[in-house]
């Protein structure tokens, strides 16, 4: 989002309103609906009457949010399709025997967790394997 697009707002009112922005979504990635409109209230509030905001930076930055919006939609549902891909691994390999990539742990299958990591196997005795590149299967 540019808001030191706006040639009406001085630095100093733009700086305060990106901190704003930032304290706001605790990291700059990850505004959401209610940190725009926040900083875009602030900007209105603080613009020079006398020179208001240009209308083309005010849609450029709509548009952004709608880009950043689509992004984070568009994220979930990878995240959701990832987490479905994992769960049918999971179905396949429950019961079989699995050794880690390393080789120093192999066991059965006894459930399988869905983590940040990715899919992680719970052998029988106790012990996790990353389901990664390496792995080895057998019946």
């Amino acid at each position: 989002m540019a808001v030191g697009s706006s040639t009406s707002t001085p630095p100093t009112q733009t700086a305060t309103a990106a901190t704003a922005a930032k304290s706001a979504s605790g990291v700059a990635a990850s505004m959401n609906a209610d940190t725009f409109l926040t900083l875009l209230m602030a900007q209105l509030k603080n613009q020079d009457p006398t020179k208001p905001m240009d209308s083309t930076a005010y849609v450029g930055e709509l548009a952004t949010f709608s880009q950043v919006e689509q992004a984070t939609k568009t994220n979930s549902k990878l995240d959701s399709l990832l987490s479905s891909s994992f769960l049918s691994q999971a179905d396949q390999i429950i019961g079989r025997t699995i050794t880690s990539a390393d080789g120093n742990t192999t066991g059965e299958v006894q459930s399988v967790k869905i983590t940040s990591e990715g899919a992680l196997a719970r052998l029988t005795n106790g012990k996790d394997v990353l389901l990664a590149e390496g792995i080895s299967l057998s019946q």
